[in-house]
């Protein structure tokens, strides 16, 4: 029986991640993108045509990573001017920092002035999140399961999911939000009690993703509240969400 372990052991390698701050993804990972310098005119227009979420616009040419699902086409409509890294480390607390500009290779980093004193005062150690899937398609919330599996163990920095709202330190929103859930959201959201934080996690929650101008959608809730974390992605990696949350709570300082 130990023998029969041990090959299996060998055979799936070493599981668990020691260090989610430094794990080096495989190339084909689809993370931060990178625009070079040079693109025509002419090219732009046809990238802006191209995307199905309108994450590109032309003038000047910016790729938003709050509406792109990371297809790629982009990039194989122009392989020497577009590239995707697989730097996942792309979450933020700045919408606006999400914009990948033209010829600017930088990481995304925080406004770190914009987080509230509260949230590293009381998270830092211990943060209990509830997620609500608002209509989402089951990816976000597949790898929100597994940002607390054995692998990752978010739980080794106090990350952990709970049943009740009531139990919470804050939310986490997978999906577009559609009309049937804006009400529920709102319950959830008011349910939990204060201080807490608001994460939206995954294309869909952030921008709607390809349903952003659909009828069925109802994301007023967004309009009245802070939030706190953007976690993009389409779907998004375990290693985004969790090295997001350590840079909120300023656990990896």
């Amino acid at each position: 029986m130990f023998i029969k372990e041990v090959d299996v052991l060998r055979h799936h390698g070493w599981q668990f991640v020691p260090d989610v701050t430094k794990v080096s993804l495989t190339p084909l990972f689809r993370g931060r993108p990178e625009i070079k310098k040079g693109v025509t005119t002419e090219e732009g227009k046809m990238l802006e045509k191209l995307c199905p979420t309108h994450a590109i616009t032309s003038l000047p040419l910016t790729i938003d990573l709050g509406k792109c699902v990371f297809c790629k086409e982009c990039h194989f409509a122009l392989p020497g001017k577009i590239r995707f890294t697989n730097d996942y480390k792309i979450a933020t607390n700045d919408r606006n920092k999400l914009i990948i500009r033209e010829g600017l290779n930088e990481e995304i980093t925080f406004s770190y002035e914009n987080i509230r004193h509260e949230v590293r005062n009381l998270f830092k150690h211990s943060l209990k999140l509830r997620q609500v899937s608002a209509a989402g398609d089951n990816s976000c919330e597949m790898e929100l399961n597994a940002a607390a599996n054995v692998n990752f163990d978010m739980g080794r920095f106090g990350f952990d999911w709970v049943a009740s709202p009531r139990h919470a330190d804050g939310i986490v929103i997978t999906g577009p939000i559609s009309e049937n859930m804006a009400e529920a959201l709102q319950i959830c959201y008011d349910a939990t009690p204060d201080p807490k934080i608001v994460v939206l996690v995954g294309t869909d929650a952030i921008s709607g993703g390809i349903f952003e101008n659909s009828n069925a959608l109802n994301r007023t809730f967004l309009d009245k509240i802070k939030v706190d974390l953007y976690v993009p992605g389409n779907p998004t990696h375990p290693l985004t969400f969790i090295n997001g949350l350590l840079t909120l709570t300023g656990k990896n300082l």
